[in-house]
Order: structure tokens, then C-alpha cells, then sequence
């Protein structure tokens, strides 16, 4: 059943992803329209802990398999379900929307582990490689590290269609988009060539709240939102110049307000009408239950006084590197947790 105000969502341009492949939120946004959908291992986990797939547990528990090798095969396991789900809307839309991101190890960039850098450049090669084949509307998640963006040219001249997340600056989103091009045209054929860039918005304004506290106060909270405004922009020229014949397209990701003070659908209003947004199942059912009727403003700025204090006072630089040093920590910690889980599932399933 379709809701007014996603709906009105949709109409001003934006696709709607959901940030879960649980397969009752996958039906109930589908129904909703959203056209995507993404996964993680905090998702994993939670699917895990719910109990709901102790059956598909325990056949991999008797096939003898360890924790590791579950942990991956039941992810294969719920993205396909959700790639399924999303399989028509791919193929109305000729491969332009109807994807489902699978996230490669997270672990490659466990700092406990200390891989060398040629290692972990090979590491996302080869699991890219490894978990897209075979999948038409599956994209590979890549996160902007520098071995992650490293990884970039050879994974999309290979064919591998990607999400290249954990973006925080207009640095790493030109290098990724770069290094993503440059493998393109290695390709005999562009007319399969899709890619997007995940660009986190509210952990940006996490940052500014605690480093930045001389912002005023009509540019504190609006950081994440101009940053993110900012590097669609650049994402809409570039590509105009370099025309495909699918979209290359920004996704709105962290879109859930993590200030108790601002209405949950503060993020999504602000960057609706164009691209992706891939949104919490908490954020989506506050979208459905807002009554607003959402109007492109993606493309509009604050005013210029707001934007000389925040190019004043942030330094995107040190945002990049504080908020990647806190982003690798909670990209590898997830799976440690899945791992545990599955860990206390096996003896609880004995």
C-alpha cells in the first residue's frame, strides 16, 4: 500500500533505498516503493538474534561450517532474498535502480590485525571479485579507505558494480569517482557501468557538535547537509560531462537524525529530489508517518552568511580523518559482534 508522504518523497526525485534486507521491511517498503535496499553486519546480527533464521542456522551448523564461513553464507543467503525482491524493479529500470548492496569484510581493515596495504588492496579485489559474480543487481560495498579506494579501478574493470561507502569528504568522493572511471573505460561496453557513492551525513554533524563549537547557531547541524549538497553537485557535473548511459548517483546515507532536538525526517527533507537515499527502517516509518509533503530542495543552500561560517571554521581535512578513524573502528566491530552472535547461536541451537 502507498503512503502519501513517500510518495511525495519519490515524486521529487529521490530514490528510496531502505538501509535493511529483513524480508518483512524489504515487502513493506516495496509496497511503499522504495527501489533498493542495503546490508551490513549489524543487520545481519539483528536478523541473526531474532531467531527467525535459526532453520537456515542450523542447516549450516550440520553442514560443519565454522563461524566465519556462516557468517558469510547466511548474508549471501538473506541479500539474495532481498535481490529477489528487488529484481523487477532492475529490470524496468534497464539496471538504473533495484540494487542490493553486499559489504565485503569489514575486518580487511580491523586495526587490531594490521594487514599491510598491498594485502588489503588485494583482499577487497578478490572478495569482490568472489561475491558479485554470478549477481545482475548486487553491487559490491567498498569503503573509502585508501586501500578500499585503491581497489576501485581494477573491481569496476572487472565489471563489478559498486557502492563505495564510508565517505565523508569532497576528497575521497572525487578520488573514489576517479579511480571508479578509470576502470570504467577499461570495459569493452559502458552500457552496464553503474556506480554510487554512499556520503554520511548526520555523523558530520556529529562531529561539528564536538569540535566545532564555534559555529553559529544557524550553521551548527547544517554541516552534513551542505557537505553532502555539495558533493552532488560536483557528482552532477562531472557526470554531465562524462555522459553513461546509467546513472552515476550519490546515495544519502546516515540519514537518521542523531539529535534528540531535530524531527527525524530533518535529513530527508533537506536532501530530497534527486539521487538515492538509503534510509533506516525507523526513518522510513517516520517519513510514512509525518504527513508532509517533501519538495526537491537538494539542490538549494543556506545562505551565504551560513556557508562563510562553515567553510571558516571546518576543517574538512581533520573531519575526513577524525570521522575515518571512528568509522574503520565501527566498520570492523560489527562483524566481530555477528561473529560472537553466531558463536552464541551455535551453543544455543545444540
Amino acid at each position: 500500500m502507498s503512503n502519501s508522504s513517500i510518495s511525495s518523497l519519490i515524486a521529487s526525485g529521490t530514490k528510496l533505498f531502505l538501509d535493511s534486507i529483513d524480508p518483512d521491511l524489504v515487502q513493506q517498503n516495496l509496497e511503499w516503493g522504495a527501489v533498493g535496499a542495503t546490508s551490513n553486519p549489524i543487520i545481519i546480527s539483528g536478523l541473526i538474534e531474532s531467531g527467525r533464521f535459526d532453520s537456515q542456522l542450523q542447516q549450516l551448523l550440520a553442514a560443519g561450517k565454522d563461524d566465519s564461513e556462516i557468517a558469510w553464507e547466511l548474508t549471501d543467503q538473506l541479500v539474495r532474498g532481498a535481490q529477489e525482491a528487488f529484481h523487477s524493479v532492475w529490470k524496468k529500470t534497464n539496471g538504473n535502480a533495484g540494487w542490493v548492496s553486499f559489504e565485503l569484510d569489514p575486518l580487511i581493515e580491523d586495526v587490531a590485525a594490521n594487514l599491510p596495504h598491498a594485502e588489503r588492496v588485494e583482499r577487497y579485489i578478490e572478495l569482490g571479485r568472489r561475491w558479485s559474480a554470478g549477481h545482475d543487481n548486487r553491487m559490491i560495498k567498498v569503503p573509502a579507505t585508501p586501500a578500499g579506494l585503491d581497489s576501485l579501478q581494477t573491481l569496476c574493470a572487472d565489471g563489478v558494480t559498486l557502492n563505495v561507502t564510508l565517505v565523508f569528504s569532497m576528497r575521497q568522493y572525487q578520488q573514489a569517482r576517479d579511480n571508479v572511471w578509470a576502470g570504467a573505460q577499461q570495459r569493452t561496453s559502458l552500457a552496464a557501468f553503474k556506480s554510487v557513492y554512499s556520503i554520511f551525513v548526520s555523523r558530520v554533524d556529529q562531529y561539528t557538535a564536538q569540535h566545532v563549537a564555534q559555529l553559529s547557531k544557524q550553521a551548527q547541524g547544517q554541516v552534513g547537509i551542505v557537505n553532502a549538497k555539495r558533493i552532488w553537485q560536483a557528482n552532477q557535473e562531472f557526470w554531465q560531462s562524462h555522459p553513461t548511459p546509467l546513472q552515476q548517483e550519490i546515495i544519502f546515507a546516515s540519514t537518521g537524525t542523531k539529535d534528540p532536538c531535530d524531527p527525524p525526517t530533518k535529513y530527508v527533507a533537506a536532501l530530497a529530489g534527486s539521487d538515492i537515499q538509503t534510509n533506516p527502517p525507523a526513518t522510513n516509518e517516520a517519513v510514512a508517518a509525518s504527513q508532509l509533503k517533501f519538495e526537491r530542495q537538494v539542490d538549494q543552500l543556506p545562505a551565504k552568511q551560513t556557508l562563510d561560517d562553515i567553510d571558516a571554521h571546518v576543517d574538512m581535512q581533520h573531519l575526513e580523518d577524525t570521522l575515518m578513524s571512528e568509522g574503520i573502528a565501527k566498520f570492523a566491530d560489527p562483524q566481530k559482534k555477528l561473529l560472537k552472535t553466531i558463536a552464541r547461536k551455535r551453543s544455543e541451537l545444540k
